[in-house]
């Protein structure tokens, strides 16, 4: 097998792998044994749902985060230098969207390393291709500031965004904050700006929702406490 960085999604949560990964994906995962990932323990879980046969033990497992140094990052790919497939897995969706994986990914580039990213679910692109806004022009802008003055300013600059760009605006929040994001949206942005909230994408109690401010103001939000959410504006 060639010597590339394969980017390996993953379930967006408890889902069936073969409702949403497709069977190639099995067969690259068993023809790897070095795997970059966030924490270990949930890679081991999901390589065993993909594959109940695969020998954990024989797998060489790099962990990425945010104390991970740039010397460490490089050497996470000498297997590839050395003629050994890698792949890299996200904590849930596409590795290097809203995801560490893109630093590695920066380094296989530069080191001339073939990366080919597998077909796998994106929260992101499924939000927005479910939110009946503008797929055409879009932004994804990650996490809104902690501070609440800095995240209204923020909240009205993107809206300011939707209407002088014709830009949709998408973006998240750690899932115990949502509720308290999607009141402040409501609080914030103009009655007639749409507000879409995509929430559990791909399982069982999935719920995306568009309406504008002012309908929204009018229903029960639903309850996101704890559920992987993504939320988008647009006019």
């Amino acid at each position: 097998m060639a010597a590339n960085l394969y980017l390996v999604p993953v379930t967006l949560g408890e889902t069936e792998i073969s409702k949403v990964l497709p069977s190639y994906n099995r067969d690259i995962i068993l023809s790897v044994k070095h795997f970059i990932v966030e924490n270990a323990r949930t890679a081991r879980r999901f390589l065993k749902q993909t594959e109940p046969s695969i020998d954990i033990d024989s797998l060489t497992f790099f962990t990425l985060n945010k104390h991970t140094s740039p010397a460490e990052l490089s050497d996470f790919l000498k297997p590839a230098e050395a003629g050994f497939p890698v792949a890299a897995l996200s904590e849930a969706g596409c590795p290097a969207i809203a995801d560490p994986g893109a630093d590695v990914v920066a380094i296989a580039q530069r080191k001339g390393i073939r990366v080919v990213p597998l077909v796998g679910p994106s929260s992101i692109l499924l939000a927005l291709m479910a939110s009946g806004f503008n797929g055409q022009n879009f932004a994804f802008n990650g996490y809104l500031p902690i501070d609440n003055d800095q995240r209204i300013r923020a909240l009205k600059t993107l809206e300011q965004k939707v209407y002088s760009e014709n830009q949709t605006q998408l973006f998240i929040e750690t899932p115990y904050r949502n509720g308290k994001l999607a009141q402040e949206i409501l609080k914030t942005c103009r009655p007639a700006t749409k507000l879409c909230i995509a929430a559990d994408i791909t399982l069982e109690t999935e719920c995306i929702k568009t309406a504008t401010v002012t309908e929204w103001k009018k229903r029960q939000l639903p309850d996101l406490a704890k559920r992987p959410c993504i939320f988008a504006i647009y006019k």
